[in-house]
């Protein structure tokens, strides 16, 4: 796996690439450094990837358990230490499902999704993170 990144201005806006899309990803620092609200910093990139890599297992399984699944998605936040480098502490993840869902049955693909398969998250919590989530179904419209 490699990715390519180039700086796009004379501050800290660069942009992600990477061979397997041609969408382009913008990252940006903090004002203290020189950023300018031009792209998504670098740790809330860690959070979109713990999201989604956990989303999309968490969707894999609830298919294969055939389940209907309208919707979902996913809030992540987390909290980092004062420290250098400030590095996260303890993450917070909270699926929405929507659809014809059951409860068990989710409760375990969250499980294995994010627990087993996410390799996100496997790497954050070898670091020490700790990673909680939580479940909440609505109904079928």
């Amino acid at each position: 796996m490699k990715i390519e990144l180039n700086r796009l201005n004379d501050a800290v806006h660069l942009e992600a690439a990477a061979p397997s899309s041609t969408v382009k990803v913008h990252i940006d620092g903090s004002p203290e450094i020189g950023g300018e609200g031009l792209g998504v910093r670098p740790m809330e990139l860690v959070l979109m990837a713990l999201g989604s890599c956990s989303s999309f297992d968490l969707i894999s399984i609830l298919k294969k358990q055939r389940q209907e699944i309208q919707d979902i998605s996913v809030s992540v936040e987390a909290d980092r230490a004062d420290a250098v480098p400030a590095v996260f502490t303890n993450i917070r993840m909270n699926f929405k499902l929507q659809g014809n869902i059951d409860q068990a049955k989710a409760e375990k693909a969250a499980e294995l999704a994010v627990k087993k398969y996410c390799s996100v998250h496997d790497m954050l919590a070898a670091g020490g993170v700790n990673i909680d989530y939580t479940i909440t179904i609505e109904p079928a419209i």
